[in-house]
């Protein structure tokens, strides 16, 4: 005798369809499994003691929801529960028999992230209402900057409220400064999830017609469908120290300049050393950067204020510093917030301005807006003084920057690589600068201003454990920078799988980066093939899409012999384009309708074959 208890399993004769009678066995083994293998289940006809299932779903395009998904699964783990975490997409193909929590960020107009779109479309269909009257909660991600604050989380929660889903909790929209709202969420989540699982199961049977009728994976029947936390296959097991709430310090080494003296742009390939018991990441993963703001502008803020910058502020926790000190290192100064405009426009004696508060007047006042600090708002609103007390309440909390990473820590151990973009321009006859770019590139003093970072894990911008696999990088300006770390690490580890990067920019003679490097390992036929779209080389201009269609059959091919597709860089246009030339590749080359075409791409997504590092 093993000592394992048998598993039932409906008979053949039970009024269920296969795949419904494939969802109760799973959902029974996993309770079975689950009380065998602990030493202290005891069973008896009539009583046993599991674990409540919970299932949280996520969406996230930099990381963040994931990660907080993961947090919230591992509490719920401590707390009795039994979680299993997985994206939206998989929505579809895993319901759950268990509460259904979903954490997700907003993309572009208030649309879901690329992991969580299929789960919507597949959610707002008629195939969604399956999903009535399920006991849910919704944690919205979003920038009040942005006009559809929240909106993929609004979606998800509104059409699960009209499916008449039993909600367990308030959703909650959580700005960039999000860890509080989160935590309050979450922490009124147990009372709710406890009382579910206390509720006594109903004694009829299960009504056939509402059961679900694609298999959900039992939370105690298959490793892969629980994830427990546990890391992907090859993932450094190491404890991470540095995380966004404490972040570790790092020392500048160089921020060398990648363009060429007459390019119209300046990237920036910069190097950090750290201490390697404090920060561990892998290819693929960004690294947060916490920057302080130029001093040049805070001192005109302090003057258009009308403080000299002594005074002293509370911000929140109680901490209390120097309004000098805040505006440096605590507070955004470079975007006004709504509550800000507002507060000035209602004190300001500008009649013409004040009218602009109007809701009618949003357009208008959006436009105006547009390009304008805080300088420039209190400098157009004479009389609007606004006091020392309200400041921490009308500004955001100064937020780090993420950062593809360019290295491979097998190439390069003690530093972390990035490739970023200065941003420098001219609007309304002053000159701006990026926060964090500007910051690192001229103001961060090497080996001795210390960089406060964090590494954000990327769980699935993964190169794939097989390194026989061939693997094809969209990556045009600074998107090239996790491809590069990729190049590194196949190198690193000798894999034998095929390279093709795609990579573009304004003028191949000014902004080819990382030249020497590409071109060394393509003669040595490391990298297989390098194509180059320099749109300004010539008269109509090429884009790294313009390249993958003109190389229509060989991208097929390689697809077809598995390889794995990688897209980094601008998600509002450059990733939508060759999205679009990604299905046109698979339509034409591989002779299918659009539809099968789009059927094909979603496999590839499916598969974690199609990934997505986009800002």
């Amino acid at each position: 005798m093993s000592g394992r208890l048998p598993i039932p399993a409906l008979p053949e004769s039970a009024p269920f369809t296969p795949r419904q009678r494939a969802w109760i066995n799973g959902f029974l083994a996993g309770i079975f499994n689950e009380a065998s293998e602990s030493p202290s289940a005891h069973l008896s006809s009539n009583v046993f003691t599991l674990k409540p299932p919970v299932h949280v779903f996520f969406g996230s395009q930099s990381g963040t929801a994931e990660q907080l998904a993961r947090r919230l699964a591992k509490d719920a783990g401590t707390r009795g529960f039994m979680p299993a975490v997985r994206p939206l997409n998989e929505l579809s193909s895993a319901i759950p028999p268990a509460p259904l929590l979903i954490i997700t960020s907003t993309w572009g107009d208030g649309d879901p992230p690329d992991n969580a779109a299929q789960g919507w479309e597949w959610l707002s269909s008629e195939a969604g209402r399956i999903l009535q009257d399920w006991p849910f909660a919704v944690l919205a991600l979003g920038d009040r900057n942005y006009t559809d604050f929240c909106g993929a989380g609004r979606k998800f929660d509104e059409r699960l409220e009209a499916l008449g889903g039993r909600r367990l909790t308030a959703r909650v929209d959580c700005d960039v400064d999000y860890e509080s709202a989160a935590q309050a969420w979450a922490d009124s989540l147990w009372p709710a999830l406890q009382s579910l699982a206390l509720s006594p199961a109903p004694s009829s049977p299960p009504n056939r017609d509402t059961l679900p009728t694609s298999i959900a994976e039992s939370p105690g029947a298959s490793a892969d469908s629980i994830d427990r936390l546990a890391p992907p296959p090859g993932r450094n097991t190491v404890p991470v120290r540095g995380t966004r709430a404490s972040p570790v310090p790092c020392s500048l080494v160089s921020a060398a300049r990648l363009n060429h003296a007459e390019s119209a742009k300046d990237t920036r390939h910069v190097i950090l050393k750290f201490d390697t018991d404090s920060l561990h990441y892998e290819a693929g993963d960004a690294l947060g950067v916490f920057p302080s703001n130029c001093p040049v502008l805070v001192e005109e803020l302090l003057a258009a204020l009308g403080y000299r910058g002594e005074e002293p502020v509370t911000l929140g926790e109680g901490k209390t510093i120097s309004l000098h000190q805040a505006l440096l290192s605590e507070l955004v100064i470079t975007q006004p917030t709504q509550a800000f405009v507002q507060t000035a426009l209602e004190r300001t004696a500008s009649g013409d301005l004040k009218a602009m508060r109007d809701p009618s007047r949003k357009a208008d006042l959006e436009s105006w807006l547009a390009g304008r600090d805080l300088v420039d708002v209190l400098k157009a609103c004479p009389g609007s003084r606004l006091e020392l007390h309200e400041l921490p309440d009308l500004l955001r909390k100064l937020q780090p920057r993420l950062y593809s990473i360019s290295s491979s820590p097998k190439a390069h151990p003690g530093e972390v690589h990035l490739t970023i973009a200065t941003v420098r321009y001219e609007s309304h006859g002053r000159l701006r600068k990026g926060v964090a770019s500007c910051w690192l590139a001229d103001r961060v003093v090497p080996h001795q201003t210390p960089v406060p970072a964090f590494v954000q894990t990327s769980r699935h911008f993964r190169l794939p454990g097989d390194g026989s696999r061939p693997v094809i990088m969209v990556g045009p300006g600074t998107g090239i920078a996790p491809f590069r770390a990729f190049l590194e690490e196949r190198r690193a580890h000798g894999a034998t799988g095929k390279n093709w990067l795609f990579f573009g920019d304004q003028r191949r003679a000014h902004d080819f980066l990382y030249e020497a490097e590409l071109t060394a390992w393509r003669e040595g036929g490391f990298l297989t093939r390098l194509d180059l779209a320099f749109s300004r080389d010539q008269e109509h201009k090429i884009y790294v899409q313009d390249l993958m269609l003109e190389q229509a059959s060989e991208l097929m091919s390689w697809l077809d012999a598995g390889a794995h597709f990688y897209v980094c860089g601008d998600a509002k246009r450059m990733a939508k384009d060759v999205d679009r030339a990604l299905h046109r590749v698979v339509e034409t080359a591989g002779g299918r309708s659009p539809s099968a075409a789009a059927d094909y791409v979603n496999r590839l997504r499916q598969e974690h074959r199609y990934e997505k590092d986009v800002y």
